[in-house]
């Protein structure tokens, strides 16, 4: 009899934000709670989701995802949510105040880093990120080129 050889996923990642390793340098990371309406977890069951360009902004004592795409639901009739709404992120409040000083203090950014199911939960990653400068993009281009040639030699 043959084995089923599939390997079960704990947490079956949603979307990956993979600008934030081009565009940030990334340092702490933390794990967020999302707040969102029902036709919106029925997208991104759909795989509607999308990172790109979103950020985290603390106001007032609480955390808010600004600019992440969740497309529309098929069958969500009037009901259905704004795809680029601000959502809400749920931290504890020491988590909350230590992102706050790290931010305000060294000039750092929230940036989403994925996003993936906990159960029937989603979750987001959320880095404390440094912007790159241009010459720190290039630079990491030259040195990935180099290696992959070296590599192709041996």
């Amino acid at each position: 009899m043959k084995k089923n050889n599939k390997k079960t996923q704990q947490n079956p990642t949603i979307t990956v934000n993979r600008k934030a390793r081009y565009d940030y340098h990334l340092g702490d990371r933390f794990e967020a709670g999302i707040v969102l309406q029902g036709t919106e977890v029925k997208a991104i069951r759909n795989g509607q989701f999308n990172l790109t360009d979103s950020y985290a902004q603390i106001t007032d004592g609480e955390i808010f995802l600004i600019d992440a795409f969740i497309g529309l639901y098929d069958h969500g009739n009037r009901a259905n949510h704004e795809p680029k709404r601000t959502r809400k992120l749920l931290l504890h409040r020491n988590e909350i105040k230590k992102l706050e000083r790290s931010v305000h203090s060294k000039g750092m950014t929230l940036i989403p880093t994925k996003a993936y199911f906990v159960g029937s939960n989603v979750k987001v990653e959320l880095a404390v990120a440094q912007g790159k400068k241009l010459y720190d993009k290039r630079d990491k281009i030259d040195r990935e080129q180099a290696t992959r040639e070296i590599r192709s030699y041996t």
